[in-house]
């Protein structure tokens, strides 16, 4: 393990004694100040990569706003869908010891492994659920995950797979999930004998010398600087689900739940572009073209085309490839609510850059990321902050009369409290196969929705026009949601139909199972 440190701070230091070229620093530094100017962003930790070396690195802002502390490149992040390409990396490394093969069927390691349909269940393959093809709606079960902190457990997430309709057929197309990502987990964990959290440790920090990154249960004061998310409210970033002073292990890690700081992420970066001997010990060659081939093709957006002259996009195992300028590309972003982030490579250059921001930032991450790759494949093209932000302002001008959207899709009416006496019909237990079981049932003169299982669905009951809403407690609960009632079924919707994907509450199906208590 010593060996291993050394090792890694030696490999660290002679990256960074190659930062710093005024020129570079100059151009990086405006970069940089721009886009916490143009988004007022609570923290950022971005580093940059060339030929190799590791040519810039910043940091800038709060660990958590009118708190003392700010952010250096040892502050730790939640990398959000960056932890995917490392549950990637997990399995690889088992690959190469002999303990499981890309090809296994699931149910090999996981017996009590079901899909909805029983062939996807028997034809499921190890690779597949690295890939998005499994035909899972987008986003489909994120409830299970998402908002932190909830009740479920990786069994849960594997045992309600079952119940979670397909969208499309088996390898048929792509859509992005997170659920296959846990059962990944759970895979490497049967198959390595030991649990994902263990796992993740011992074939990775530890080897690579990643000593910041965290896994699992930690305690905040022990692991040092610890970036908190934030959230807009009223215009201004503030913090949201702040983390307690023990930090719970989350369902959801494999997925979405890893930490690191910006140092553990040059380490990471740069064992992918210019791994050495002992990198190609850890990983061979072979393992790393698995990992980096393109499995499932991706719709490839008109944004794309246009901005990065894109022809191709594809999903790999924890990464997506794609051509920008004529360059290709490897990369991952990660998002939860109050953290963004993003890793993209230049694997024939050699180069490539990483960020984190403590923020729900999502048009930030986009800019800052178009910016800094346009730095490698048209800096002719002069790429600015403001470039950018003015092109998505451009896209994002108010629709025409004739494509608003019907007056029942966004919450726009007055909301109206109910009073008792309330709907018999309506007040009860209800219980979705996957999600399990909900109570509406009255509280004083309210009507409240609880979730068994994920305790911030907690919300009143309210009217709009026509319309049941669900006004949740907590602001953080990413998207609200209209319920319709129709023979004693229960169905939920997003406010906003465009929403994220995460708040898959189309996917429900609650049937009542019963009276309020008492």
């Amino acid at each position: 393990m010593k060996r291993a440190l050394a090792f890694a701070m030696a490999w660290c230091v002679a990256g960074l004694a190659h930062a710093g070229a005024p020129a570079a620093n100059a151009t990086y530094d405006k970069v940089v100040d721009d886009i916490v100017a143009q988004y007022h962003l609570p923290g950022l930790a971005v580093g940059v990569v060339r030929d190799g070396q590791v040519v810039y690195t910043r940091t800038v802002g709060d660990l958590e706003v009118g708190k003392d502390g700010k952010i250096s490149s040892r502050s730790i992040f939640k990398i959000a869908s960056n932890s995917k390409a490392m549950t990637a990396s997990v399995l690889a490394r088992l690959v190469e010891q002999g303990k499981l093969r890309w090809d296994d069927p699931v149910v090999q390691y996981l017996p009590d492994f079901r899909m909805h349909d029983p062939w996807v269940t028997r034809e499921m393959r190890v690779r597949d659920l690295l890939i998005h093809n499994s035909g899972l709606p987008e986003g489909g079960g994120d409830l299970m995950l998402w908002p932190e902190p909830n009740n479920f457990t990786r069994e849960d997430i594997v045992h309600g797979l079952a119940y979670i309709k397909p969208a499309y057929g088996f390898r048929a197309g792509y859509a992005y999930d997170n659920l296959l990502y846990v059962v990944a987990g759970e895979v490497a964990a049967a198959a390595g004998g030991a649990s994902y959290e263990t796992l993740v440790k011992r074939e990775i920090f530890e080897p690579l010398g990643m000593t910041h990154c965290r896994v699992g249960t930690f305690d905040r004061v022990e692991a040092g600087e610890v970036a908190q998310p934030h959230v807009q409210v009223d215009g201004r970033y503030v913090p949201g689900n702040v983390d307690p002073p023990q930090v719970p292990a989350i369902a959801s890690a494999p997925a979405g739940g890893i930490r690191c700081s910006l140092d553990d992420m040059l380490v990471w970066m740069r064992n992918w572009l210019v791994p050495d001997a002992k990198q190609l010990a850890w990983l061979s060659e072979d393992q790393r073209r698995e990992m980096q081939t393109p499995r499932t093709i991706m719709p490839l957006s008109a944004r794309r085309k246009r901005w990065d002259n894109a022809h191709v996009y594809a999903y790999g195992y924890g990464f997506r490839m794609a051509d920008v300028d004529g360059q290709w590309t490897v990369s991952h972003t990660g998002t939860l609510s109050g953290m963004y982030s993003m890793m993209a490579m230049l694997p024939d250059r050699k180069s490539g850059f990483v960020f984190m921001i403590n923020a729900d930032a999502d048009e930030a991450r986009t800019v800052l990321g178009e910016v800094l790759m346009k730095t490698f494949t048209a800096p002719e093209s002069r790429p600015t902050v403001a470039k950018y932000a003015d092109l998505i302002a451009a896209e994002s001008t108010p629709a025409s009369a004739s494509t608003q959207k019907p007056s029942a899709a966004m919450p726009t009416q007055p909301r109206v409290a109910l009073a008792p006496p309330f709907d018999a019909t309506r007040m009860g237990t209800w219980k979705d196969p996957w999600f399990g079981t909900v109570k509406l049932c009255p509280e004083g003169d309210r009507l409240r929705f609880a979730s068994e299982k994920s305790p911030k669905m907690l919300g009143t009951l309210v009217r709009v026009g026509d319309h049941w809403l669900v006004d949740w407690d907590d602001d953080l609960v990413d998207m609200e949601a209209w319920l319709d009632f129709d023979n004693g079924r229960m169905r939920m919707r997003k406010t906003d139909p465009e929403g994220d994907f995460s708040s898959d509450y189309e996917d429900l199906d609650f049937a009542r199972t019963g009276d309020c208590p008492g």
